[in-house]
This record gives C-alpha cells, sequence and structure tokens, in this order.
C-alpha cells in the first residue's frame, strides 16, 4: 500500500480530523492518563479504537504495525516518504537532533487522528445514549502520561490483562486490554534477537525465550526508584534551560548548561520502562502502545518550554545521526521537512509548520493551556511558571531564600535535623543511615504542612552568607559514547556504600539517580551506527535532595560538600538487562561535578543561575571521572 511520491489517497494528511472542543480551550484537551481513565466515554472510547487499530492487518498503512514502525524497524518507507532512495538503513525518527521534539509532534498527531478516526465510528453505533459518544469522540486526544508527577503508571496501562469499559450496547463489559502490549501478526522477521523470538512487546521481560511474560513488579520498582531524579530533571529542564541546542537533544549542549535535555530525560523513560524489552531500543520501541502515551508528554513539556521561552525554536545544525530521509552530516532547521508526515499532497510538516504552545492546527491542546489568552506571550508564561512550580517544584530541596533549604516531609530528616543542632557537618556512616531514610523514591507525596527541615545556605563556614538569596546546585555532568556498549545501558549514581549485587542498584537507599543511552541493539544493521560510533552523549542528575537526606552536611557550600562528595559519590555502568559492566570497558565515561549558585531576584518566578563551576577534583584520578 505504498505510493510513490506522494499521500496515498484515502489517507487523511496529518492535523485533518474531526474538530471538538474543551470548555476555555483553543483545542480539544489531551488528558494525563490517570484523569483518562476515570473518563468513561474517552476510556471507553479508545480501548476500543485501539484494539481494532492493533488488529488491522500489518499491511495496511494506519494498522498499528504500520505507525509504530515509522519509528524504527522494518526500516521501509511509509507512505512514499523517501521510497527508492533512503539515506539511511534506519527508521525516521531523529534523535540526537534539533528536530528530536518537533519530528514526534506531527507523528503523534498521526497516531491520535487515526485512533480518534476509528472512534468516531465506533460512536456511531451505540444503542445508548449515542450523542453523548458521539461527542466524545469527536473531543477524543491521546492521553500523556506526566512521568515526572507520577512516574508509575496506572494498571490499566501496566497491568491489567482486561479493564471494563462501556461498550455499544450500554453495558459494562470487560474486555481485552490493548494498552498493555501489542500482538505481532505475524512477528516481523527482520527484528532482531531476542525480539524475533517474542510474539508481543514486552517490559522487563523475565526470559529470552517466546514465552517471556512482563515483570511488573521489577517494572515497578525501577520506575518508583527514579520518581526524584525524573522530577528534579523535569523541573530543572523547564526552569532552567533557556537555548535550543540545550533543550532539544541528548548531544553535548551549546556550554552553559547544568541541566539535561528534553531528549536525555525521554532516553531514560524508555529505558526505565523497556528493561530488556521492546521499549529500551529505538528500533522497536514503537510498537508498544506506552510509546505514545510517554510521547505525548515529551511533547507536552515541549509546549510547557516553549511558552516559558517565547521566540526561541529550532536552530540551525548538522544531524549527526541520520534518519532514513535526512543523511548523517546533512543540514539541518526549522524548515526541514518532517518526513513521513505529508501536510499536503506534496509537501511534509516541518519545525516551522507544527510550532505553537497550542497547535490548534494539529487540533489539540493541554490544561495548562485552558483559559489563557494565547497572544498575550506575558500573561501565557506567568501562568505557566506558576502551573510548573505547582506541579513539579516539591520535587526539589527546596528552598525558601533567604536563609534556608525547606525539605518537606524528607525521609532522613532527623539526621539532618541532628546535624544542624549539633552545628557540624556530621556524615552519617552507612550503619547509621536510616534505611528508609533514602528510600528508592525520595519524591515528596506529603502535605504541605507537614514539618519542614532547613539547611543553611551560607557561604562562609561562619553561618554567615554573602547573599541574601544565594542557593548552591549540585550536579554531576555524564559524558559517555552513545555505541559504547552495542545496546541501551545506564550509569547510576551513588551516595554511599554501592551494593554488590547489581540487582540492587536501584532500589538501593544510596542511589542518586542516572543517565541513560537509548541505543539501537543491532548497530551492525545500521550503517550511519556504525559510522557515528564516536558519538558523545551528555546527561545531568542532581546531587542536592540526596546530599542532605543523606549527608547530615549543615550547608550546601563548597567547603562542606566537596569533601562529602569526594568520598562519597560513586557510580556504576549497567546493561538494560542487569549485568554490570566494568568502568574499565567504558573508556569514553566522565563523570564530573558541577556548582552553580543560584539567586532569586525578587518577583522571579525561577531560581537564576550564576555561572557553573566545575570541581574537576572530586572525580579526577578516578576510572570514569573528570580528565581535566
Amino acid at each position: 500500500m505504498l505510493v510513490q511520491g506522494g499521500l496515498e489517497p484515502g489517507i487523511p494528511r496529518v492535523g485533518e480530523r474531526q474538530s471538538g472542543q474543551t470548555e476555555g480551550a483553543a483545542a480539544p484537551n489531551r488528558l494525563e492518563i490517570n484523569d483518562f481513565v476515570k473518563n468513561e466515554e474517552m476510556f471507553s472510547l479508545y480501548i476500543q479504537a485501539l484494539d481494532a487499530m492493533s488488529k488491522s492487518s500489518q499491511e495496511e498503512l494506519t494498522s498499528f504495525f504500520q505507525v509504530g514502525g515509522i519509528h524504527g524497524l522494518p526500516y521501509v518507507a511509509w507512505d512514499g516518504a523517501g521510497q527508492g532512495d533512503p539515506a539511511e538503513e534506519t527508521g525516521y525518527c531523529t534523535h540526537g537532533s534539533v528536530l528530536f521534539p518537533t519530528w514526534h509532534r506531527p507523528y503523534v498527531a498521526l497516531y491520535e487522528q487515526v485512533l480518534q478516526k476509528l472512534a468516531v465510528g465506533i460512536a456511531d453505533t451505540y444503542t445508548i445514549d449515542k450523542p453523548r459518544w458521539q461527542k466524545a469522540a469527536v473531543d477524543l486526544r491521546q492521553p500523556f502520561w506526566d512521568w515526572a508527577r507520577n512516574s508509575v503508571p496506572p494498571p490499566q496501562v501496566i497491568s491489567l490483562a482486561k479493564v471494563t469499559i462501556t461498550t455499544p450496547d450500554g453495558k459494562r463489559t470487560q474486555v481485552d486490554n490493548p494498552l498493555v502490549r501489542y500482538r505481532f501478526r505475524p512477528i516481523e522477521p527482520t527484528f532482531p534477537e531476542s525480539y524475533i523470538n517474542w510474539p508481543t512487546t514486552l517490559r522487563h521481560p523475565n526470559s529470552l525465550g517466546s514465552g517471556a511474560k512482563d515483570n511488573v513488579t521489577e517494572l515497578q520498582r525501577t520506575l518508583q526508584s527514579d520518581q526524584s531524579d525524573i522530577t528534579s530533571k523535569t523541573y530543572n529542564l523547564l526552569t532552567r534551560v533557556h537555548t535550543w541546542p540545550a533543550f532539544s537533544n541528548h548531544t553535548p549542549d551549546d556550554g552553559g548548561s547544568s541541566s539535561s535535555s528534553l531528549e536525555a530525560i525521554h532516553d531514560g523513560i524508555h529505558v526505565a520502562v523497556g528493561g530488556n524489552g521492546h521499549m529500551s531500543d529505538p528500533s522497536v520501541a514503537g510498537f508498544d502502545p506506552i510509546f505514545f502515551l510517554h510521547h505525548c508528554q515529551v511533547d507536552r513539556l515541549l509546549a510547557l518550554w516553549s511558552a516559558l521561552n517565547p521566540g526561541i525554536w529550532v536552530n540551525e545544525s548538522v544531524e549527526e545521526d541520520g534518519t532514513f530521509t535526512i543523511p548523517d552530516g546533512g543540514t539541518v532547521d526549522e524548515d526541514t521537512p518532517l518526513t513521513p508526515f505529508w501536510n499536503s499532497q506534496s509537501t511534509f510538516w516541518t519545525s516551522t509548520a507544527a510550532a505553537g504552545v497550542v497547535p490548534t492546527q494539529l487540533g489539540y491542546s493541554y490544561p495548562e493551556f485552558n483559559g489563557l489568552n494565547l497572544n498575550d506571550q506575558a500573561a501565557v508564561k506567568a501562568a505557566i511558571a506558576q502551573a510548573v512550580n505547582k506541579l513539579y517544584s516539591r520535587s526539589q530541596a527546596r528552598f525558601t531564600f533567604p536563609l534556608a533549604v525547606n525539605l518537606a516531609s524528607v525521609p532522613g530528616q532527623k539526621v539532618v535535623g541532628s546535624a544542624i543542632a549539633n552545628g557540624g557537618a556530621t556524615k552519617p556512616t552507612d550503619s547509621q543511615a536510616n534505611p528508609t531514610a533514602a528510600s528508592p523514591s525520595r519524591a515528596f507525596t506529603g502535605s504541605d504542612d507537614e514539618p519542614n527541615v532547613q539547611v543553611a545556605l551560607s557561604d562562609g563556614p561562619s553561618g554567615t552568607s554573602s547573599s541574601d538569596s544565594d542557593y548552591w546546585e549540585w550536579t554531576a555532568r555524564i559524558h559517555v559514547k552513545k555505541y559504547a556498549l552495542g545496546g541501551s545501558f545506564s550509569v547510576l549514581l551513588f551516595l554511599g556504600t554501592v551494593p554488590e549485587d547489581p540487582a540492587a542498584w536501584r532500589t538501593s537507599p544510596h542511589y542518586v539517580g542516572a543517565h541513560h543511552a537509548f541505543v539501537n541493539s543491532s548497530p551492525q544493521r545500521c550503517a550511519n551506527c556504525r559510522r557515528q560510533a564516536d558519538i558523545i552523549i551528555e546527561g545531568f542528575v542532581h546531587l542536592n535532595e540526596a546530599i542532605v537526606s543523606l549527608s547530615g552536611l549543615p550547608r550546601l557550600t563548597p567547603d562542606v560538600v566537596k569533601p562529602y562528595l569526594q568520598e562519597n559519590l560513586h557510580w556504576r555502568v549497567q546493561k538494560v538487562d542487569g549485568t554490570a559492566v566494568s568502568l574499565e570497558e567504558v573508556p569514553s565515561l566522565e563523570v564530573a561535578v558541577v556548582a552553580t549558585k543560584l539567586t532569586l531576584p525578587p518577583g522571579a518566578p525561577f531560581p537564576v543561575p550564576g555561572d557553573r563551576v566545575f570541581h574537576h577534583d572530586i572525580t579526577h584520578g578516578r576510572q570514569g571521572g573528570s580528565r581535566n
């Protein structure tokens, strides 16, 4: 069903759909998945539409298999885009590229459009209260999974084999749940090991054989362990990054950031969800239904960041990784065609065409923009800043300028409090540390009226401050070759003793966070991957929350933090199958520590960073440490 040189007849252009309405919004809202599953009409229609899409013949252009395959394997043209002369033997997706955020925007819109069209047809078959279901269908949009707030999706996404929905006869009925996995009909013959063995997509598979099942417990535990890390990275991305190169992708940024990019955070979600399964490999990740919940959230963060940084958009750059239609080394910019997403009979969507905090041209919006005058950039920016602080700032080692860091309900507060009371920078031993003090997730879940712990922010050793609004932030920067291990892997950071058993690393009370490489597991099939073996990726892990909850230090100034990190900061490398990798096997790895002084000017919504200062001596001389 592939057509040379243009849009296939009968296939709608991306953005063409039946319009709907959300009150107070410029276009119908995409809803967060935890809210979405509670919406009887939309969830019922979505499940039925996804089931129909998943059972469509894999030869049909708008089948789940064909749309999912746009991202990676089977490396064939979709709807004629690039057919006959592919630039690279790979998928269309733009990773390690300034186009990463914008390419995925029409991709999710295409998926959403196919589902909505199916939902409209299903709604027409309802025999009870048909108008209600028809309205729900035209309002239906792809839900997003806000992993920065809830790192573990609801059971309807990860564990329930059956879900209860309202079917066209008006009855509440249990049906198979198409959100937990996709079943190949048949398995794509170009899949590499072990994907060629698995008849369905898997998350944290419990074996490499054809009978493998999801290890849901391990999946949940992994995501829980990363909650604090994910949320702090997201908050810092939205509040501290102000250039497109630093925001957009996981290659080393333009030199001024100490926060992970949108793509780097995205990479970590892929690895955490997949384990050794499909989501951890870009060549097959698009076949897992959770992929589109994840990328809908990625697009939402693009919208929020754009509102906070008006006028900043895609810059000209070199495509280092290459795609099906863009050769590696090619120049890309805001007008580069985002193939294979047609917006007319002969042209494709571009980043310019897809721009907007509420891209009504693609037919959707996010709840944070409801009720806002989108023509008033200053008002939108202020409203979104308030929303970001409300949603994500509680995960930070919260600071109340000028005098203290407030840690609302942080486990381990007694240890910190005693250190402050004693007036010294005491460091508890591993045996003294409260085992619940640094539970796998240090995310704040308590109420605002819970007791706070205060940590002085002063610069001087006597407790005097050089500025009434200074705060030191400590971050580990990780550089590593993307293709160092021939597949996806993680660099895990710890403060304190590292367990001998790699299976215990993610749940250790001393685990802080990680940087993840999201890598094609069969680079021998991809000439591009071989040529780009030296590509370096970059990510950051924020250390403050863990320092405060684990160290007992009275303040976060260099005179006390540097000796603590020199003694306690450790790192390990782990493949997605759980195998530990010797640091000597990853000679490209470099972990360096950077400190940034933040200030909070009067009336500013977010702290303002000063120049970042690298403290190379903290890790220099150790395997994988700073080379400076």
